[in-house]
């Protein structure tokens, strides 16, 4: 039986919906593992989202916390809001409750990606605070560390993501992902999918 990731995110203006396309493919290249994006609702009615700039949302489906247990990795993906994860991925979290209290995802593999505004707007702090989340439904994190070779060593290019995950930087929202920070989404996605893959095999062995 394949071993089953959702990439789960929240992207207001594209930044990190192009990350988790990455990081999907990234994960889709390990044999033997099957990859699905969702978006998490939107809590933002349509008149101050329009008012924010935001553009419409993609058809990728929109998930429920239930369909959290259905995988066999999660990797959770948003943007910054002073150096935390977006309210409207944070209102997921705190949605899920119930699956809490059936640890229903305890001992799932879980990695996280993310996209801040600035170098200094949170691209440590994002996913640090964002472990909390993790750690009270017992998820196991897998971080990328430094695996990513040369790529994390990167000083003349502008380069987001960190050994917590892949990340970009939005900067006023007119700058998109560059080719390295995809790269690395693309790595993020198959390392991942591969300790998931371990994972799956070594529960049911």
């Amino acid at each position: 039986m394949a071993t089953k990731i959702y990439v789960v995110y929240y992207s207001m203006y594209g930044h990190v919906a192009k990350l988790a396309e990455e990081i999907k493919k990234g994960a889709a290249s390990v044999e033997g593992v099957e990859v699905k994006l969702w978006q998490v609702p939107e809590t933002l009615v349509e008149d101050v989202l329009g008012k924010m700039g935001a553009p419409p949302k993609s058809d990728v489906p929109i998930i429920t916390p239930s369909e959290l247990a259905e995988a066999d990795g999660l990797l959770f993906g948003f943007p910054t809001r002073f150096g935390m994860m977006a309210a409207q991925f944070k209102a997921f979290m705190d949605a899920t409750g119930g699956l809490w209290r059936t640890q229903a995802l305890a001992g799932k593999p879980a990695g996280i990606f993310y996209s801040t505004g600035s170098q200094g707007g949170g691209q440590e702090t994002t996913p640090l605070t964002a472990i909390t989340q993790l750690v009270h439904h017992g998820m196991v994190f897998v971080p990328i560390g430094y695996t990513f070779g040369a790529g994390m060593f990167e000083m003349e290019k502008v380069k987001g993501g960190s050994p917590y995950g892949a990340g970009t930087y939005a900067g006023d929202g007119s700058r998109q992902p560059s080719e390295l920070e995809l790269e690395q989404a693309f790595h993020q996605g198959k390392y991942f999918a591969g300790i998931s893959k371990k994972f799956k095999d070594n529960t049911t062995a």
